[in-house]
This record gives structure tokens, sequence and C-alpha cells, in this order.
């Protein structure tokens, strides 16, 4: 199965406590269903110092399941659903449902 939400996608968060954030996914982990997107879902750590990093308490992006978030439409910038299109050149690309537009460069 083609994935549907990729590295570097633009994406709209739908539910949780950063609903209508929008951000870009740095990070998927498919065999967990979840996603990690820049900005979105920050949460303190408490970290121990070691010998390269100082410890304290530092900020990071958490993981956030791949059903809370949407793609983010290439044209309007509001959530969409994906859906696949074959070109005449073969290439099988992501398209927005909302507006039609390929998400695929």
């Amino acid at each position: 199965m083609a994935a549907k939400i990729k590295k570097g996608d633009k994406v709209v968060v739908l539910a949780g406590r950063d609903k209508g954030k929008t951000g870009e996914v740095t990070k998927v982990l498919p065999d967990q269903d979840k996603v990690i997107v820049d900005g979105v879902n920050v949460v303190k750590r408490h970290t121990r110092a070691t010998q390269t990093d100082q410890g304290g308490i530092k900020e990071k992006e958490a993981a956030i399941h791949v059903s809370n978030v949407a793609i983010a439409d290439p044209k309007t910038g509001e959530a969409t659903r994906v859906g696949f299109k074959t070109l005449e050149d073969g290439r099988k690309v992501r398209v927005a449902k909302a507006s039609g537009e390929v998400i695929d460069v």
C-alpha cells in the first residue's frame, strides 16, 4: 500500500490540544502509525547530562497518530483527504480530494 503521508508533507492537526495547527512532517513511524510534525505536540523532557549535552528540561516534538493529521490542500491550505491517480507517463501520484491538485511534485 502506498503511504498517504510522507516526510516533508504539510499537514493540519485535526484533534488534540494542537488542533488547527499546521506543520511539516519531519519523521514518519509506519510501524506505530504515527508521525512527528515540526512545532506540534511539543512536550518537555527532563534529560540527564551526557559528555556532549548539558542536561536540563528540553522541549521536543512528540509523535502524533496519523489519524489525527490530514494533508494540507496545496491550493487552499485546508485539511483534505488523499486519493491516488496514475498520470499519462505511468507515475502514481497523490491527489488532494478537495481540489484535485497533485500533491507529489
